[in-house]
């Protein structure tokens, strides 16, 4: 159960679950180790974990036909990560989550889940606040994008995120700030000297 609690605790910020529901809950978690590179999840294959980070930190994006890659997430311990429209849709995925650091994930599957549902109902609130915030944060994420310099974007990441820049590799958070690895070092190098 004590390797369970922060998973425990992340969802009772939302919820109030008595001990046997938590019981219930963890009975249909599963504990995975990823290595840095490896992925948790890849396209056209059918995404069948939702994954709460214990540790370590995963990237989630798209690769383009010209090989470009567009972040779309970056993901820290407490957090939940998938490609939740193949996951939700249980269609093939078109993103891939990848760890970029050495991670430690607790997996709940489709099949569960929906079993969950059913022995506690009032998991259904807690994923629909989970999808209410994450589409929040990607409106919030998409007016960013569009309404803000470049500069601009770093300032605010770096206001939000200040430990990302040690953990995720530059050429990942340039890809996520939606620029080029090279104008990033620019930015990032004026700054240093202003």
């Amino acid at each position: 159960m004590d390797e369970f609690e922060p998973v425990i605790k992340n969802i009772s910020r939302f919820i109030d679950l008595t001990e046997e529901e938590k019981e219930i809950f963890i009975s249909h978690l599963r504990m995975i180790t990823v290595k840095k590179k490896q992925f948790v999840v890849q396209p056209d294959f059918v995404c069948q974990y939702r994954s709460y980070i214990l540790s370590g930190a995963l990237q989630t994006y798209l690769v383009c036909p010209n090989r470009q890659e567009h972040t779309i997430a970056l993901s820290i311990e407490d957090w939940w990560t998938s490609d939740f429209a193949s996951y939700i849709n249980q269609e093939p995925a078109t993103l891939f989550v990848e760890a970029t650091e050495d991670s430690i994930l607790i997996q709940l599957s489709y099949k569960d889940e929906q079993e969950l549902y059913k022995q506690v109902p009032k998991f259904e609130r807690f994923f629909r606040i989970q999808v209410e915030r994450s589409a929040i944060a990607i409106q919030k994420r998409m007016l960013w994008s569009i309404s803000k310099t470049a500069e601009e974007r770093y300032d605010e990441f770096v206001k939000r995120y200040p430990t990302f820049l040690q953990r995720f590799p530059q050429y990942v958070i340039a890809s996520y700030l939606g620029m080029t690895t090279q104008f990033l070092s620019k930015i990032r190098n004026q700054k240093a000297k202003g």
